[in-house]
């Protein structure tokens, strides 16, 4: 099956929401993001981007000291990277909108199934 085509930036909330739900290190946000359809083939846009949300305040991070393994920068969401989170997910919100609409309407010609093409399209 191939990759969902995700909305542009998405990585962003995604991120923002992780953290939300608890503080992580780069390889667990890595593994926390594969079920919102993100594959683990680019560490270095995720890190790139934590840098970029770290810069905006939107999440700040320190080092957790280990026992076990080399020290780890922990990330964590802030007051600004929650009302960011909120907003975000407000607009999502009305995007799933307009796109029910739209596969709404578009079923009326054609089913759809997540697994397969659409049923005209097969060859």
């Amino acid at each position: 099956m191939p990759a969902p085509v995700l909305p542009k930036n998405f990585l962003r909330p995604c991120l923002l929401l992780l953290l939300r739900e608890q503080p992580a290190h780069g390889y667990e946000l890595l593994e926390r993001l594969r079920p919102l359809g993100f594959d683990r083939d680019d560490p270095g846009g995720l890190y790139r981007t934590l840098r970029s949300l770290e810069e905006e305040k939107l999440v700040r991070s320190g080092w957790e000291q280990s026992d076990s393994g080399p020290h780890r920068r922990m990330y964590e969401l802030t007051r600004a990277g929650m009302e960011e989170l909120h907003g975000r997910a407000k607009e999502l919100a009305g995007t799933r909108g307009a796109i029910e609409v739209f596969l709404s309407r578009y079923g009326e010609f054609v089913a759809l199934d997540a697994a397969r093409e659409p049923v005209g399209r097969r060859t």
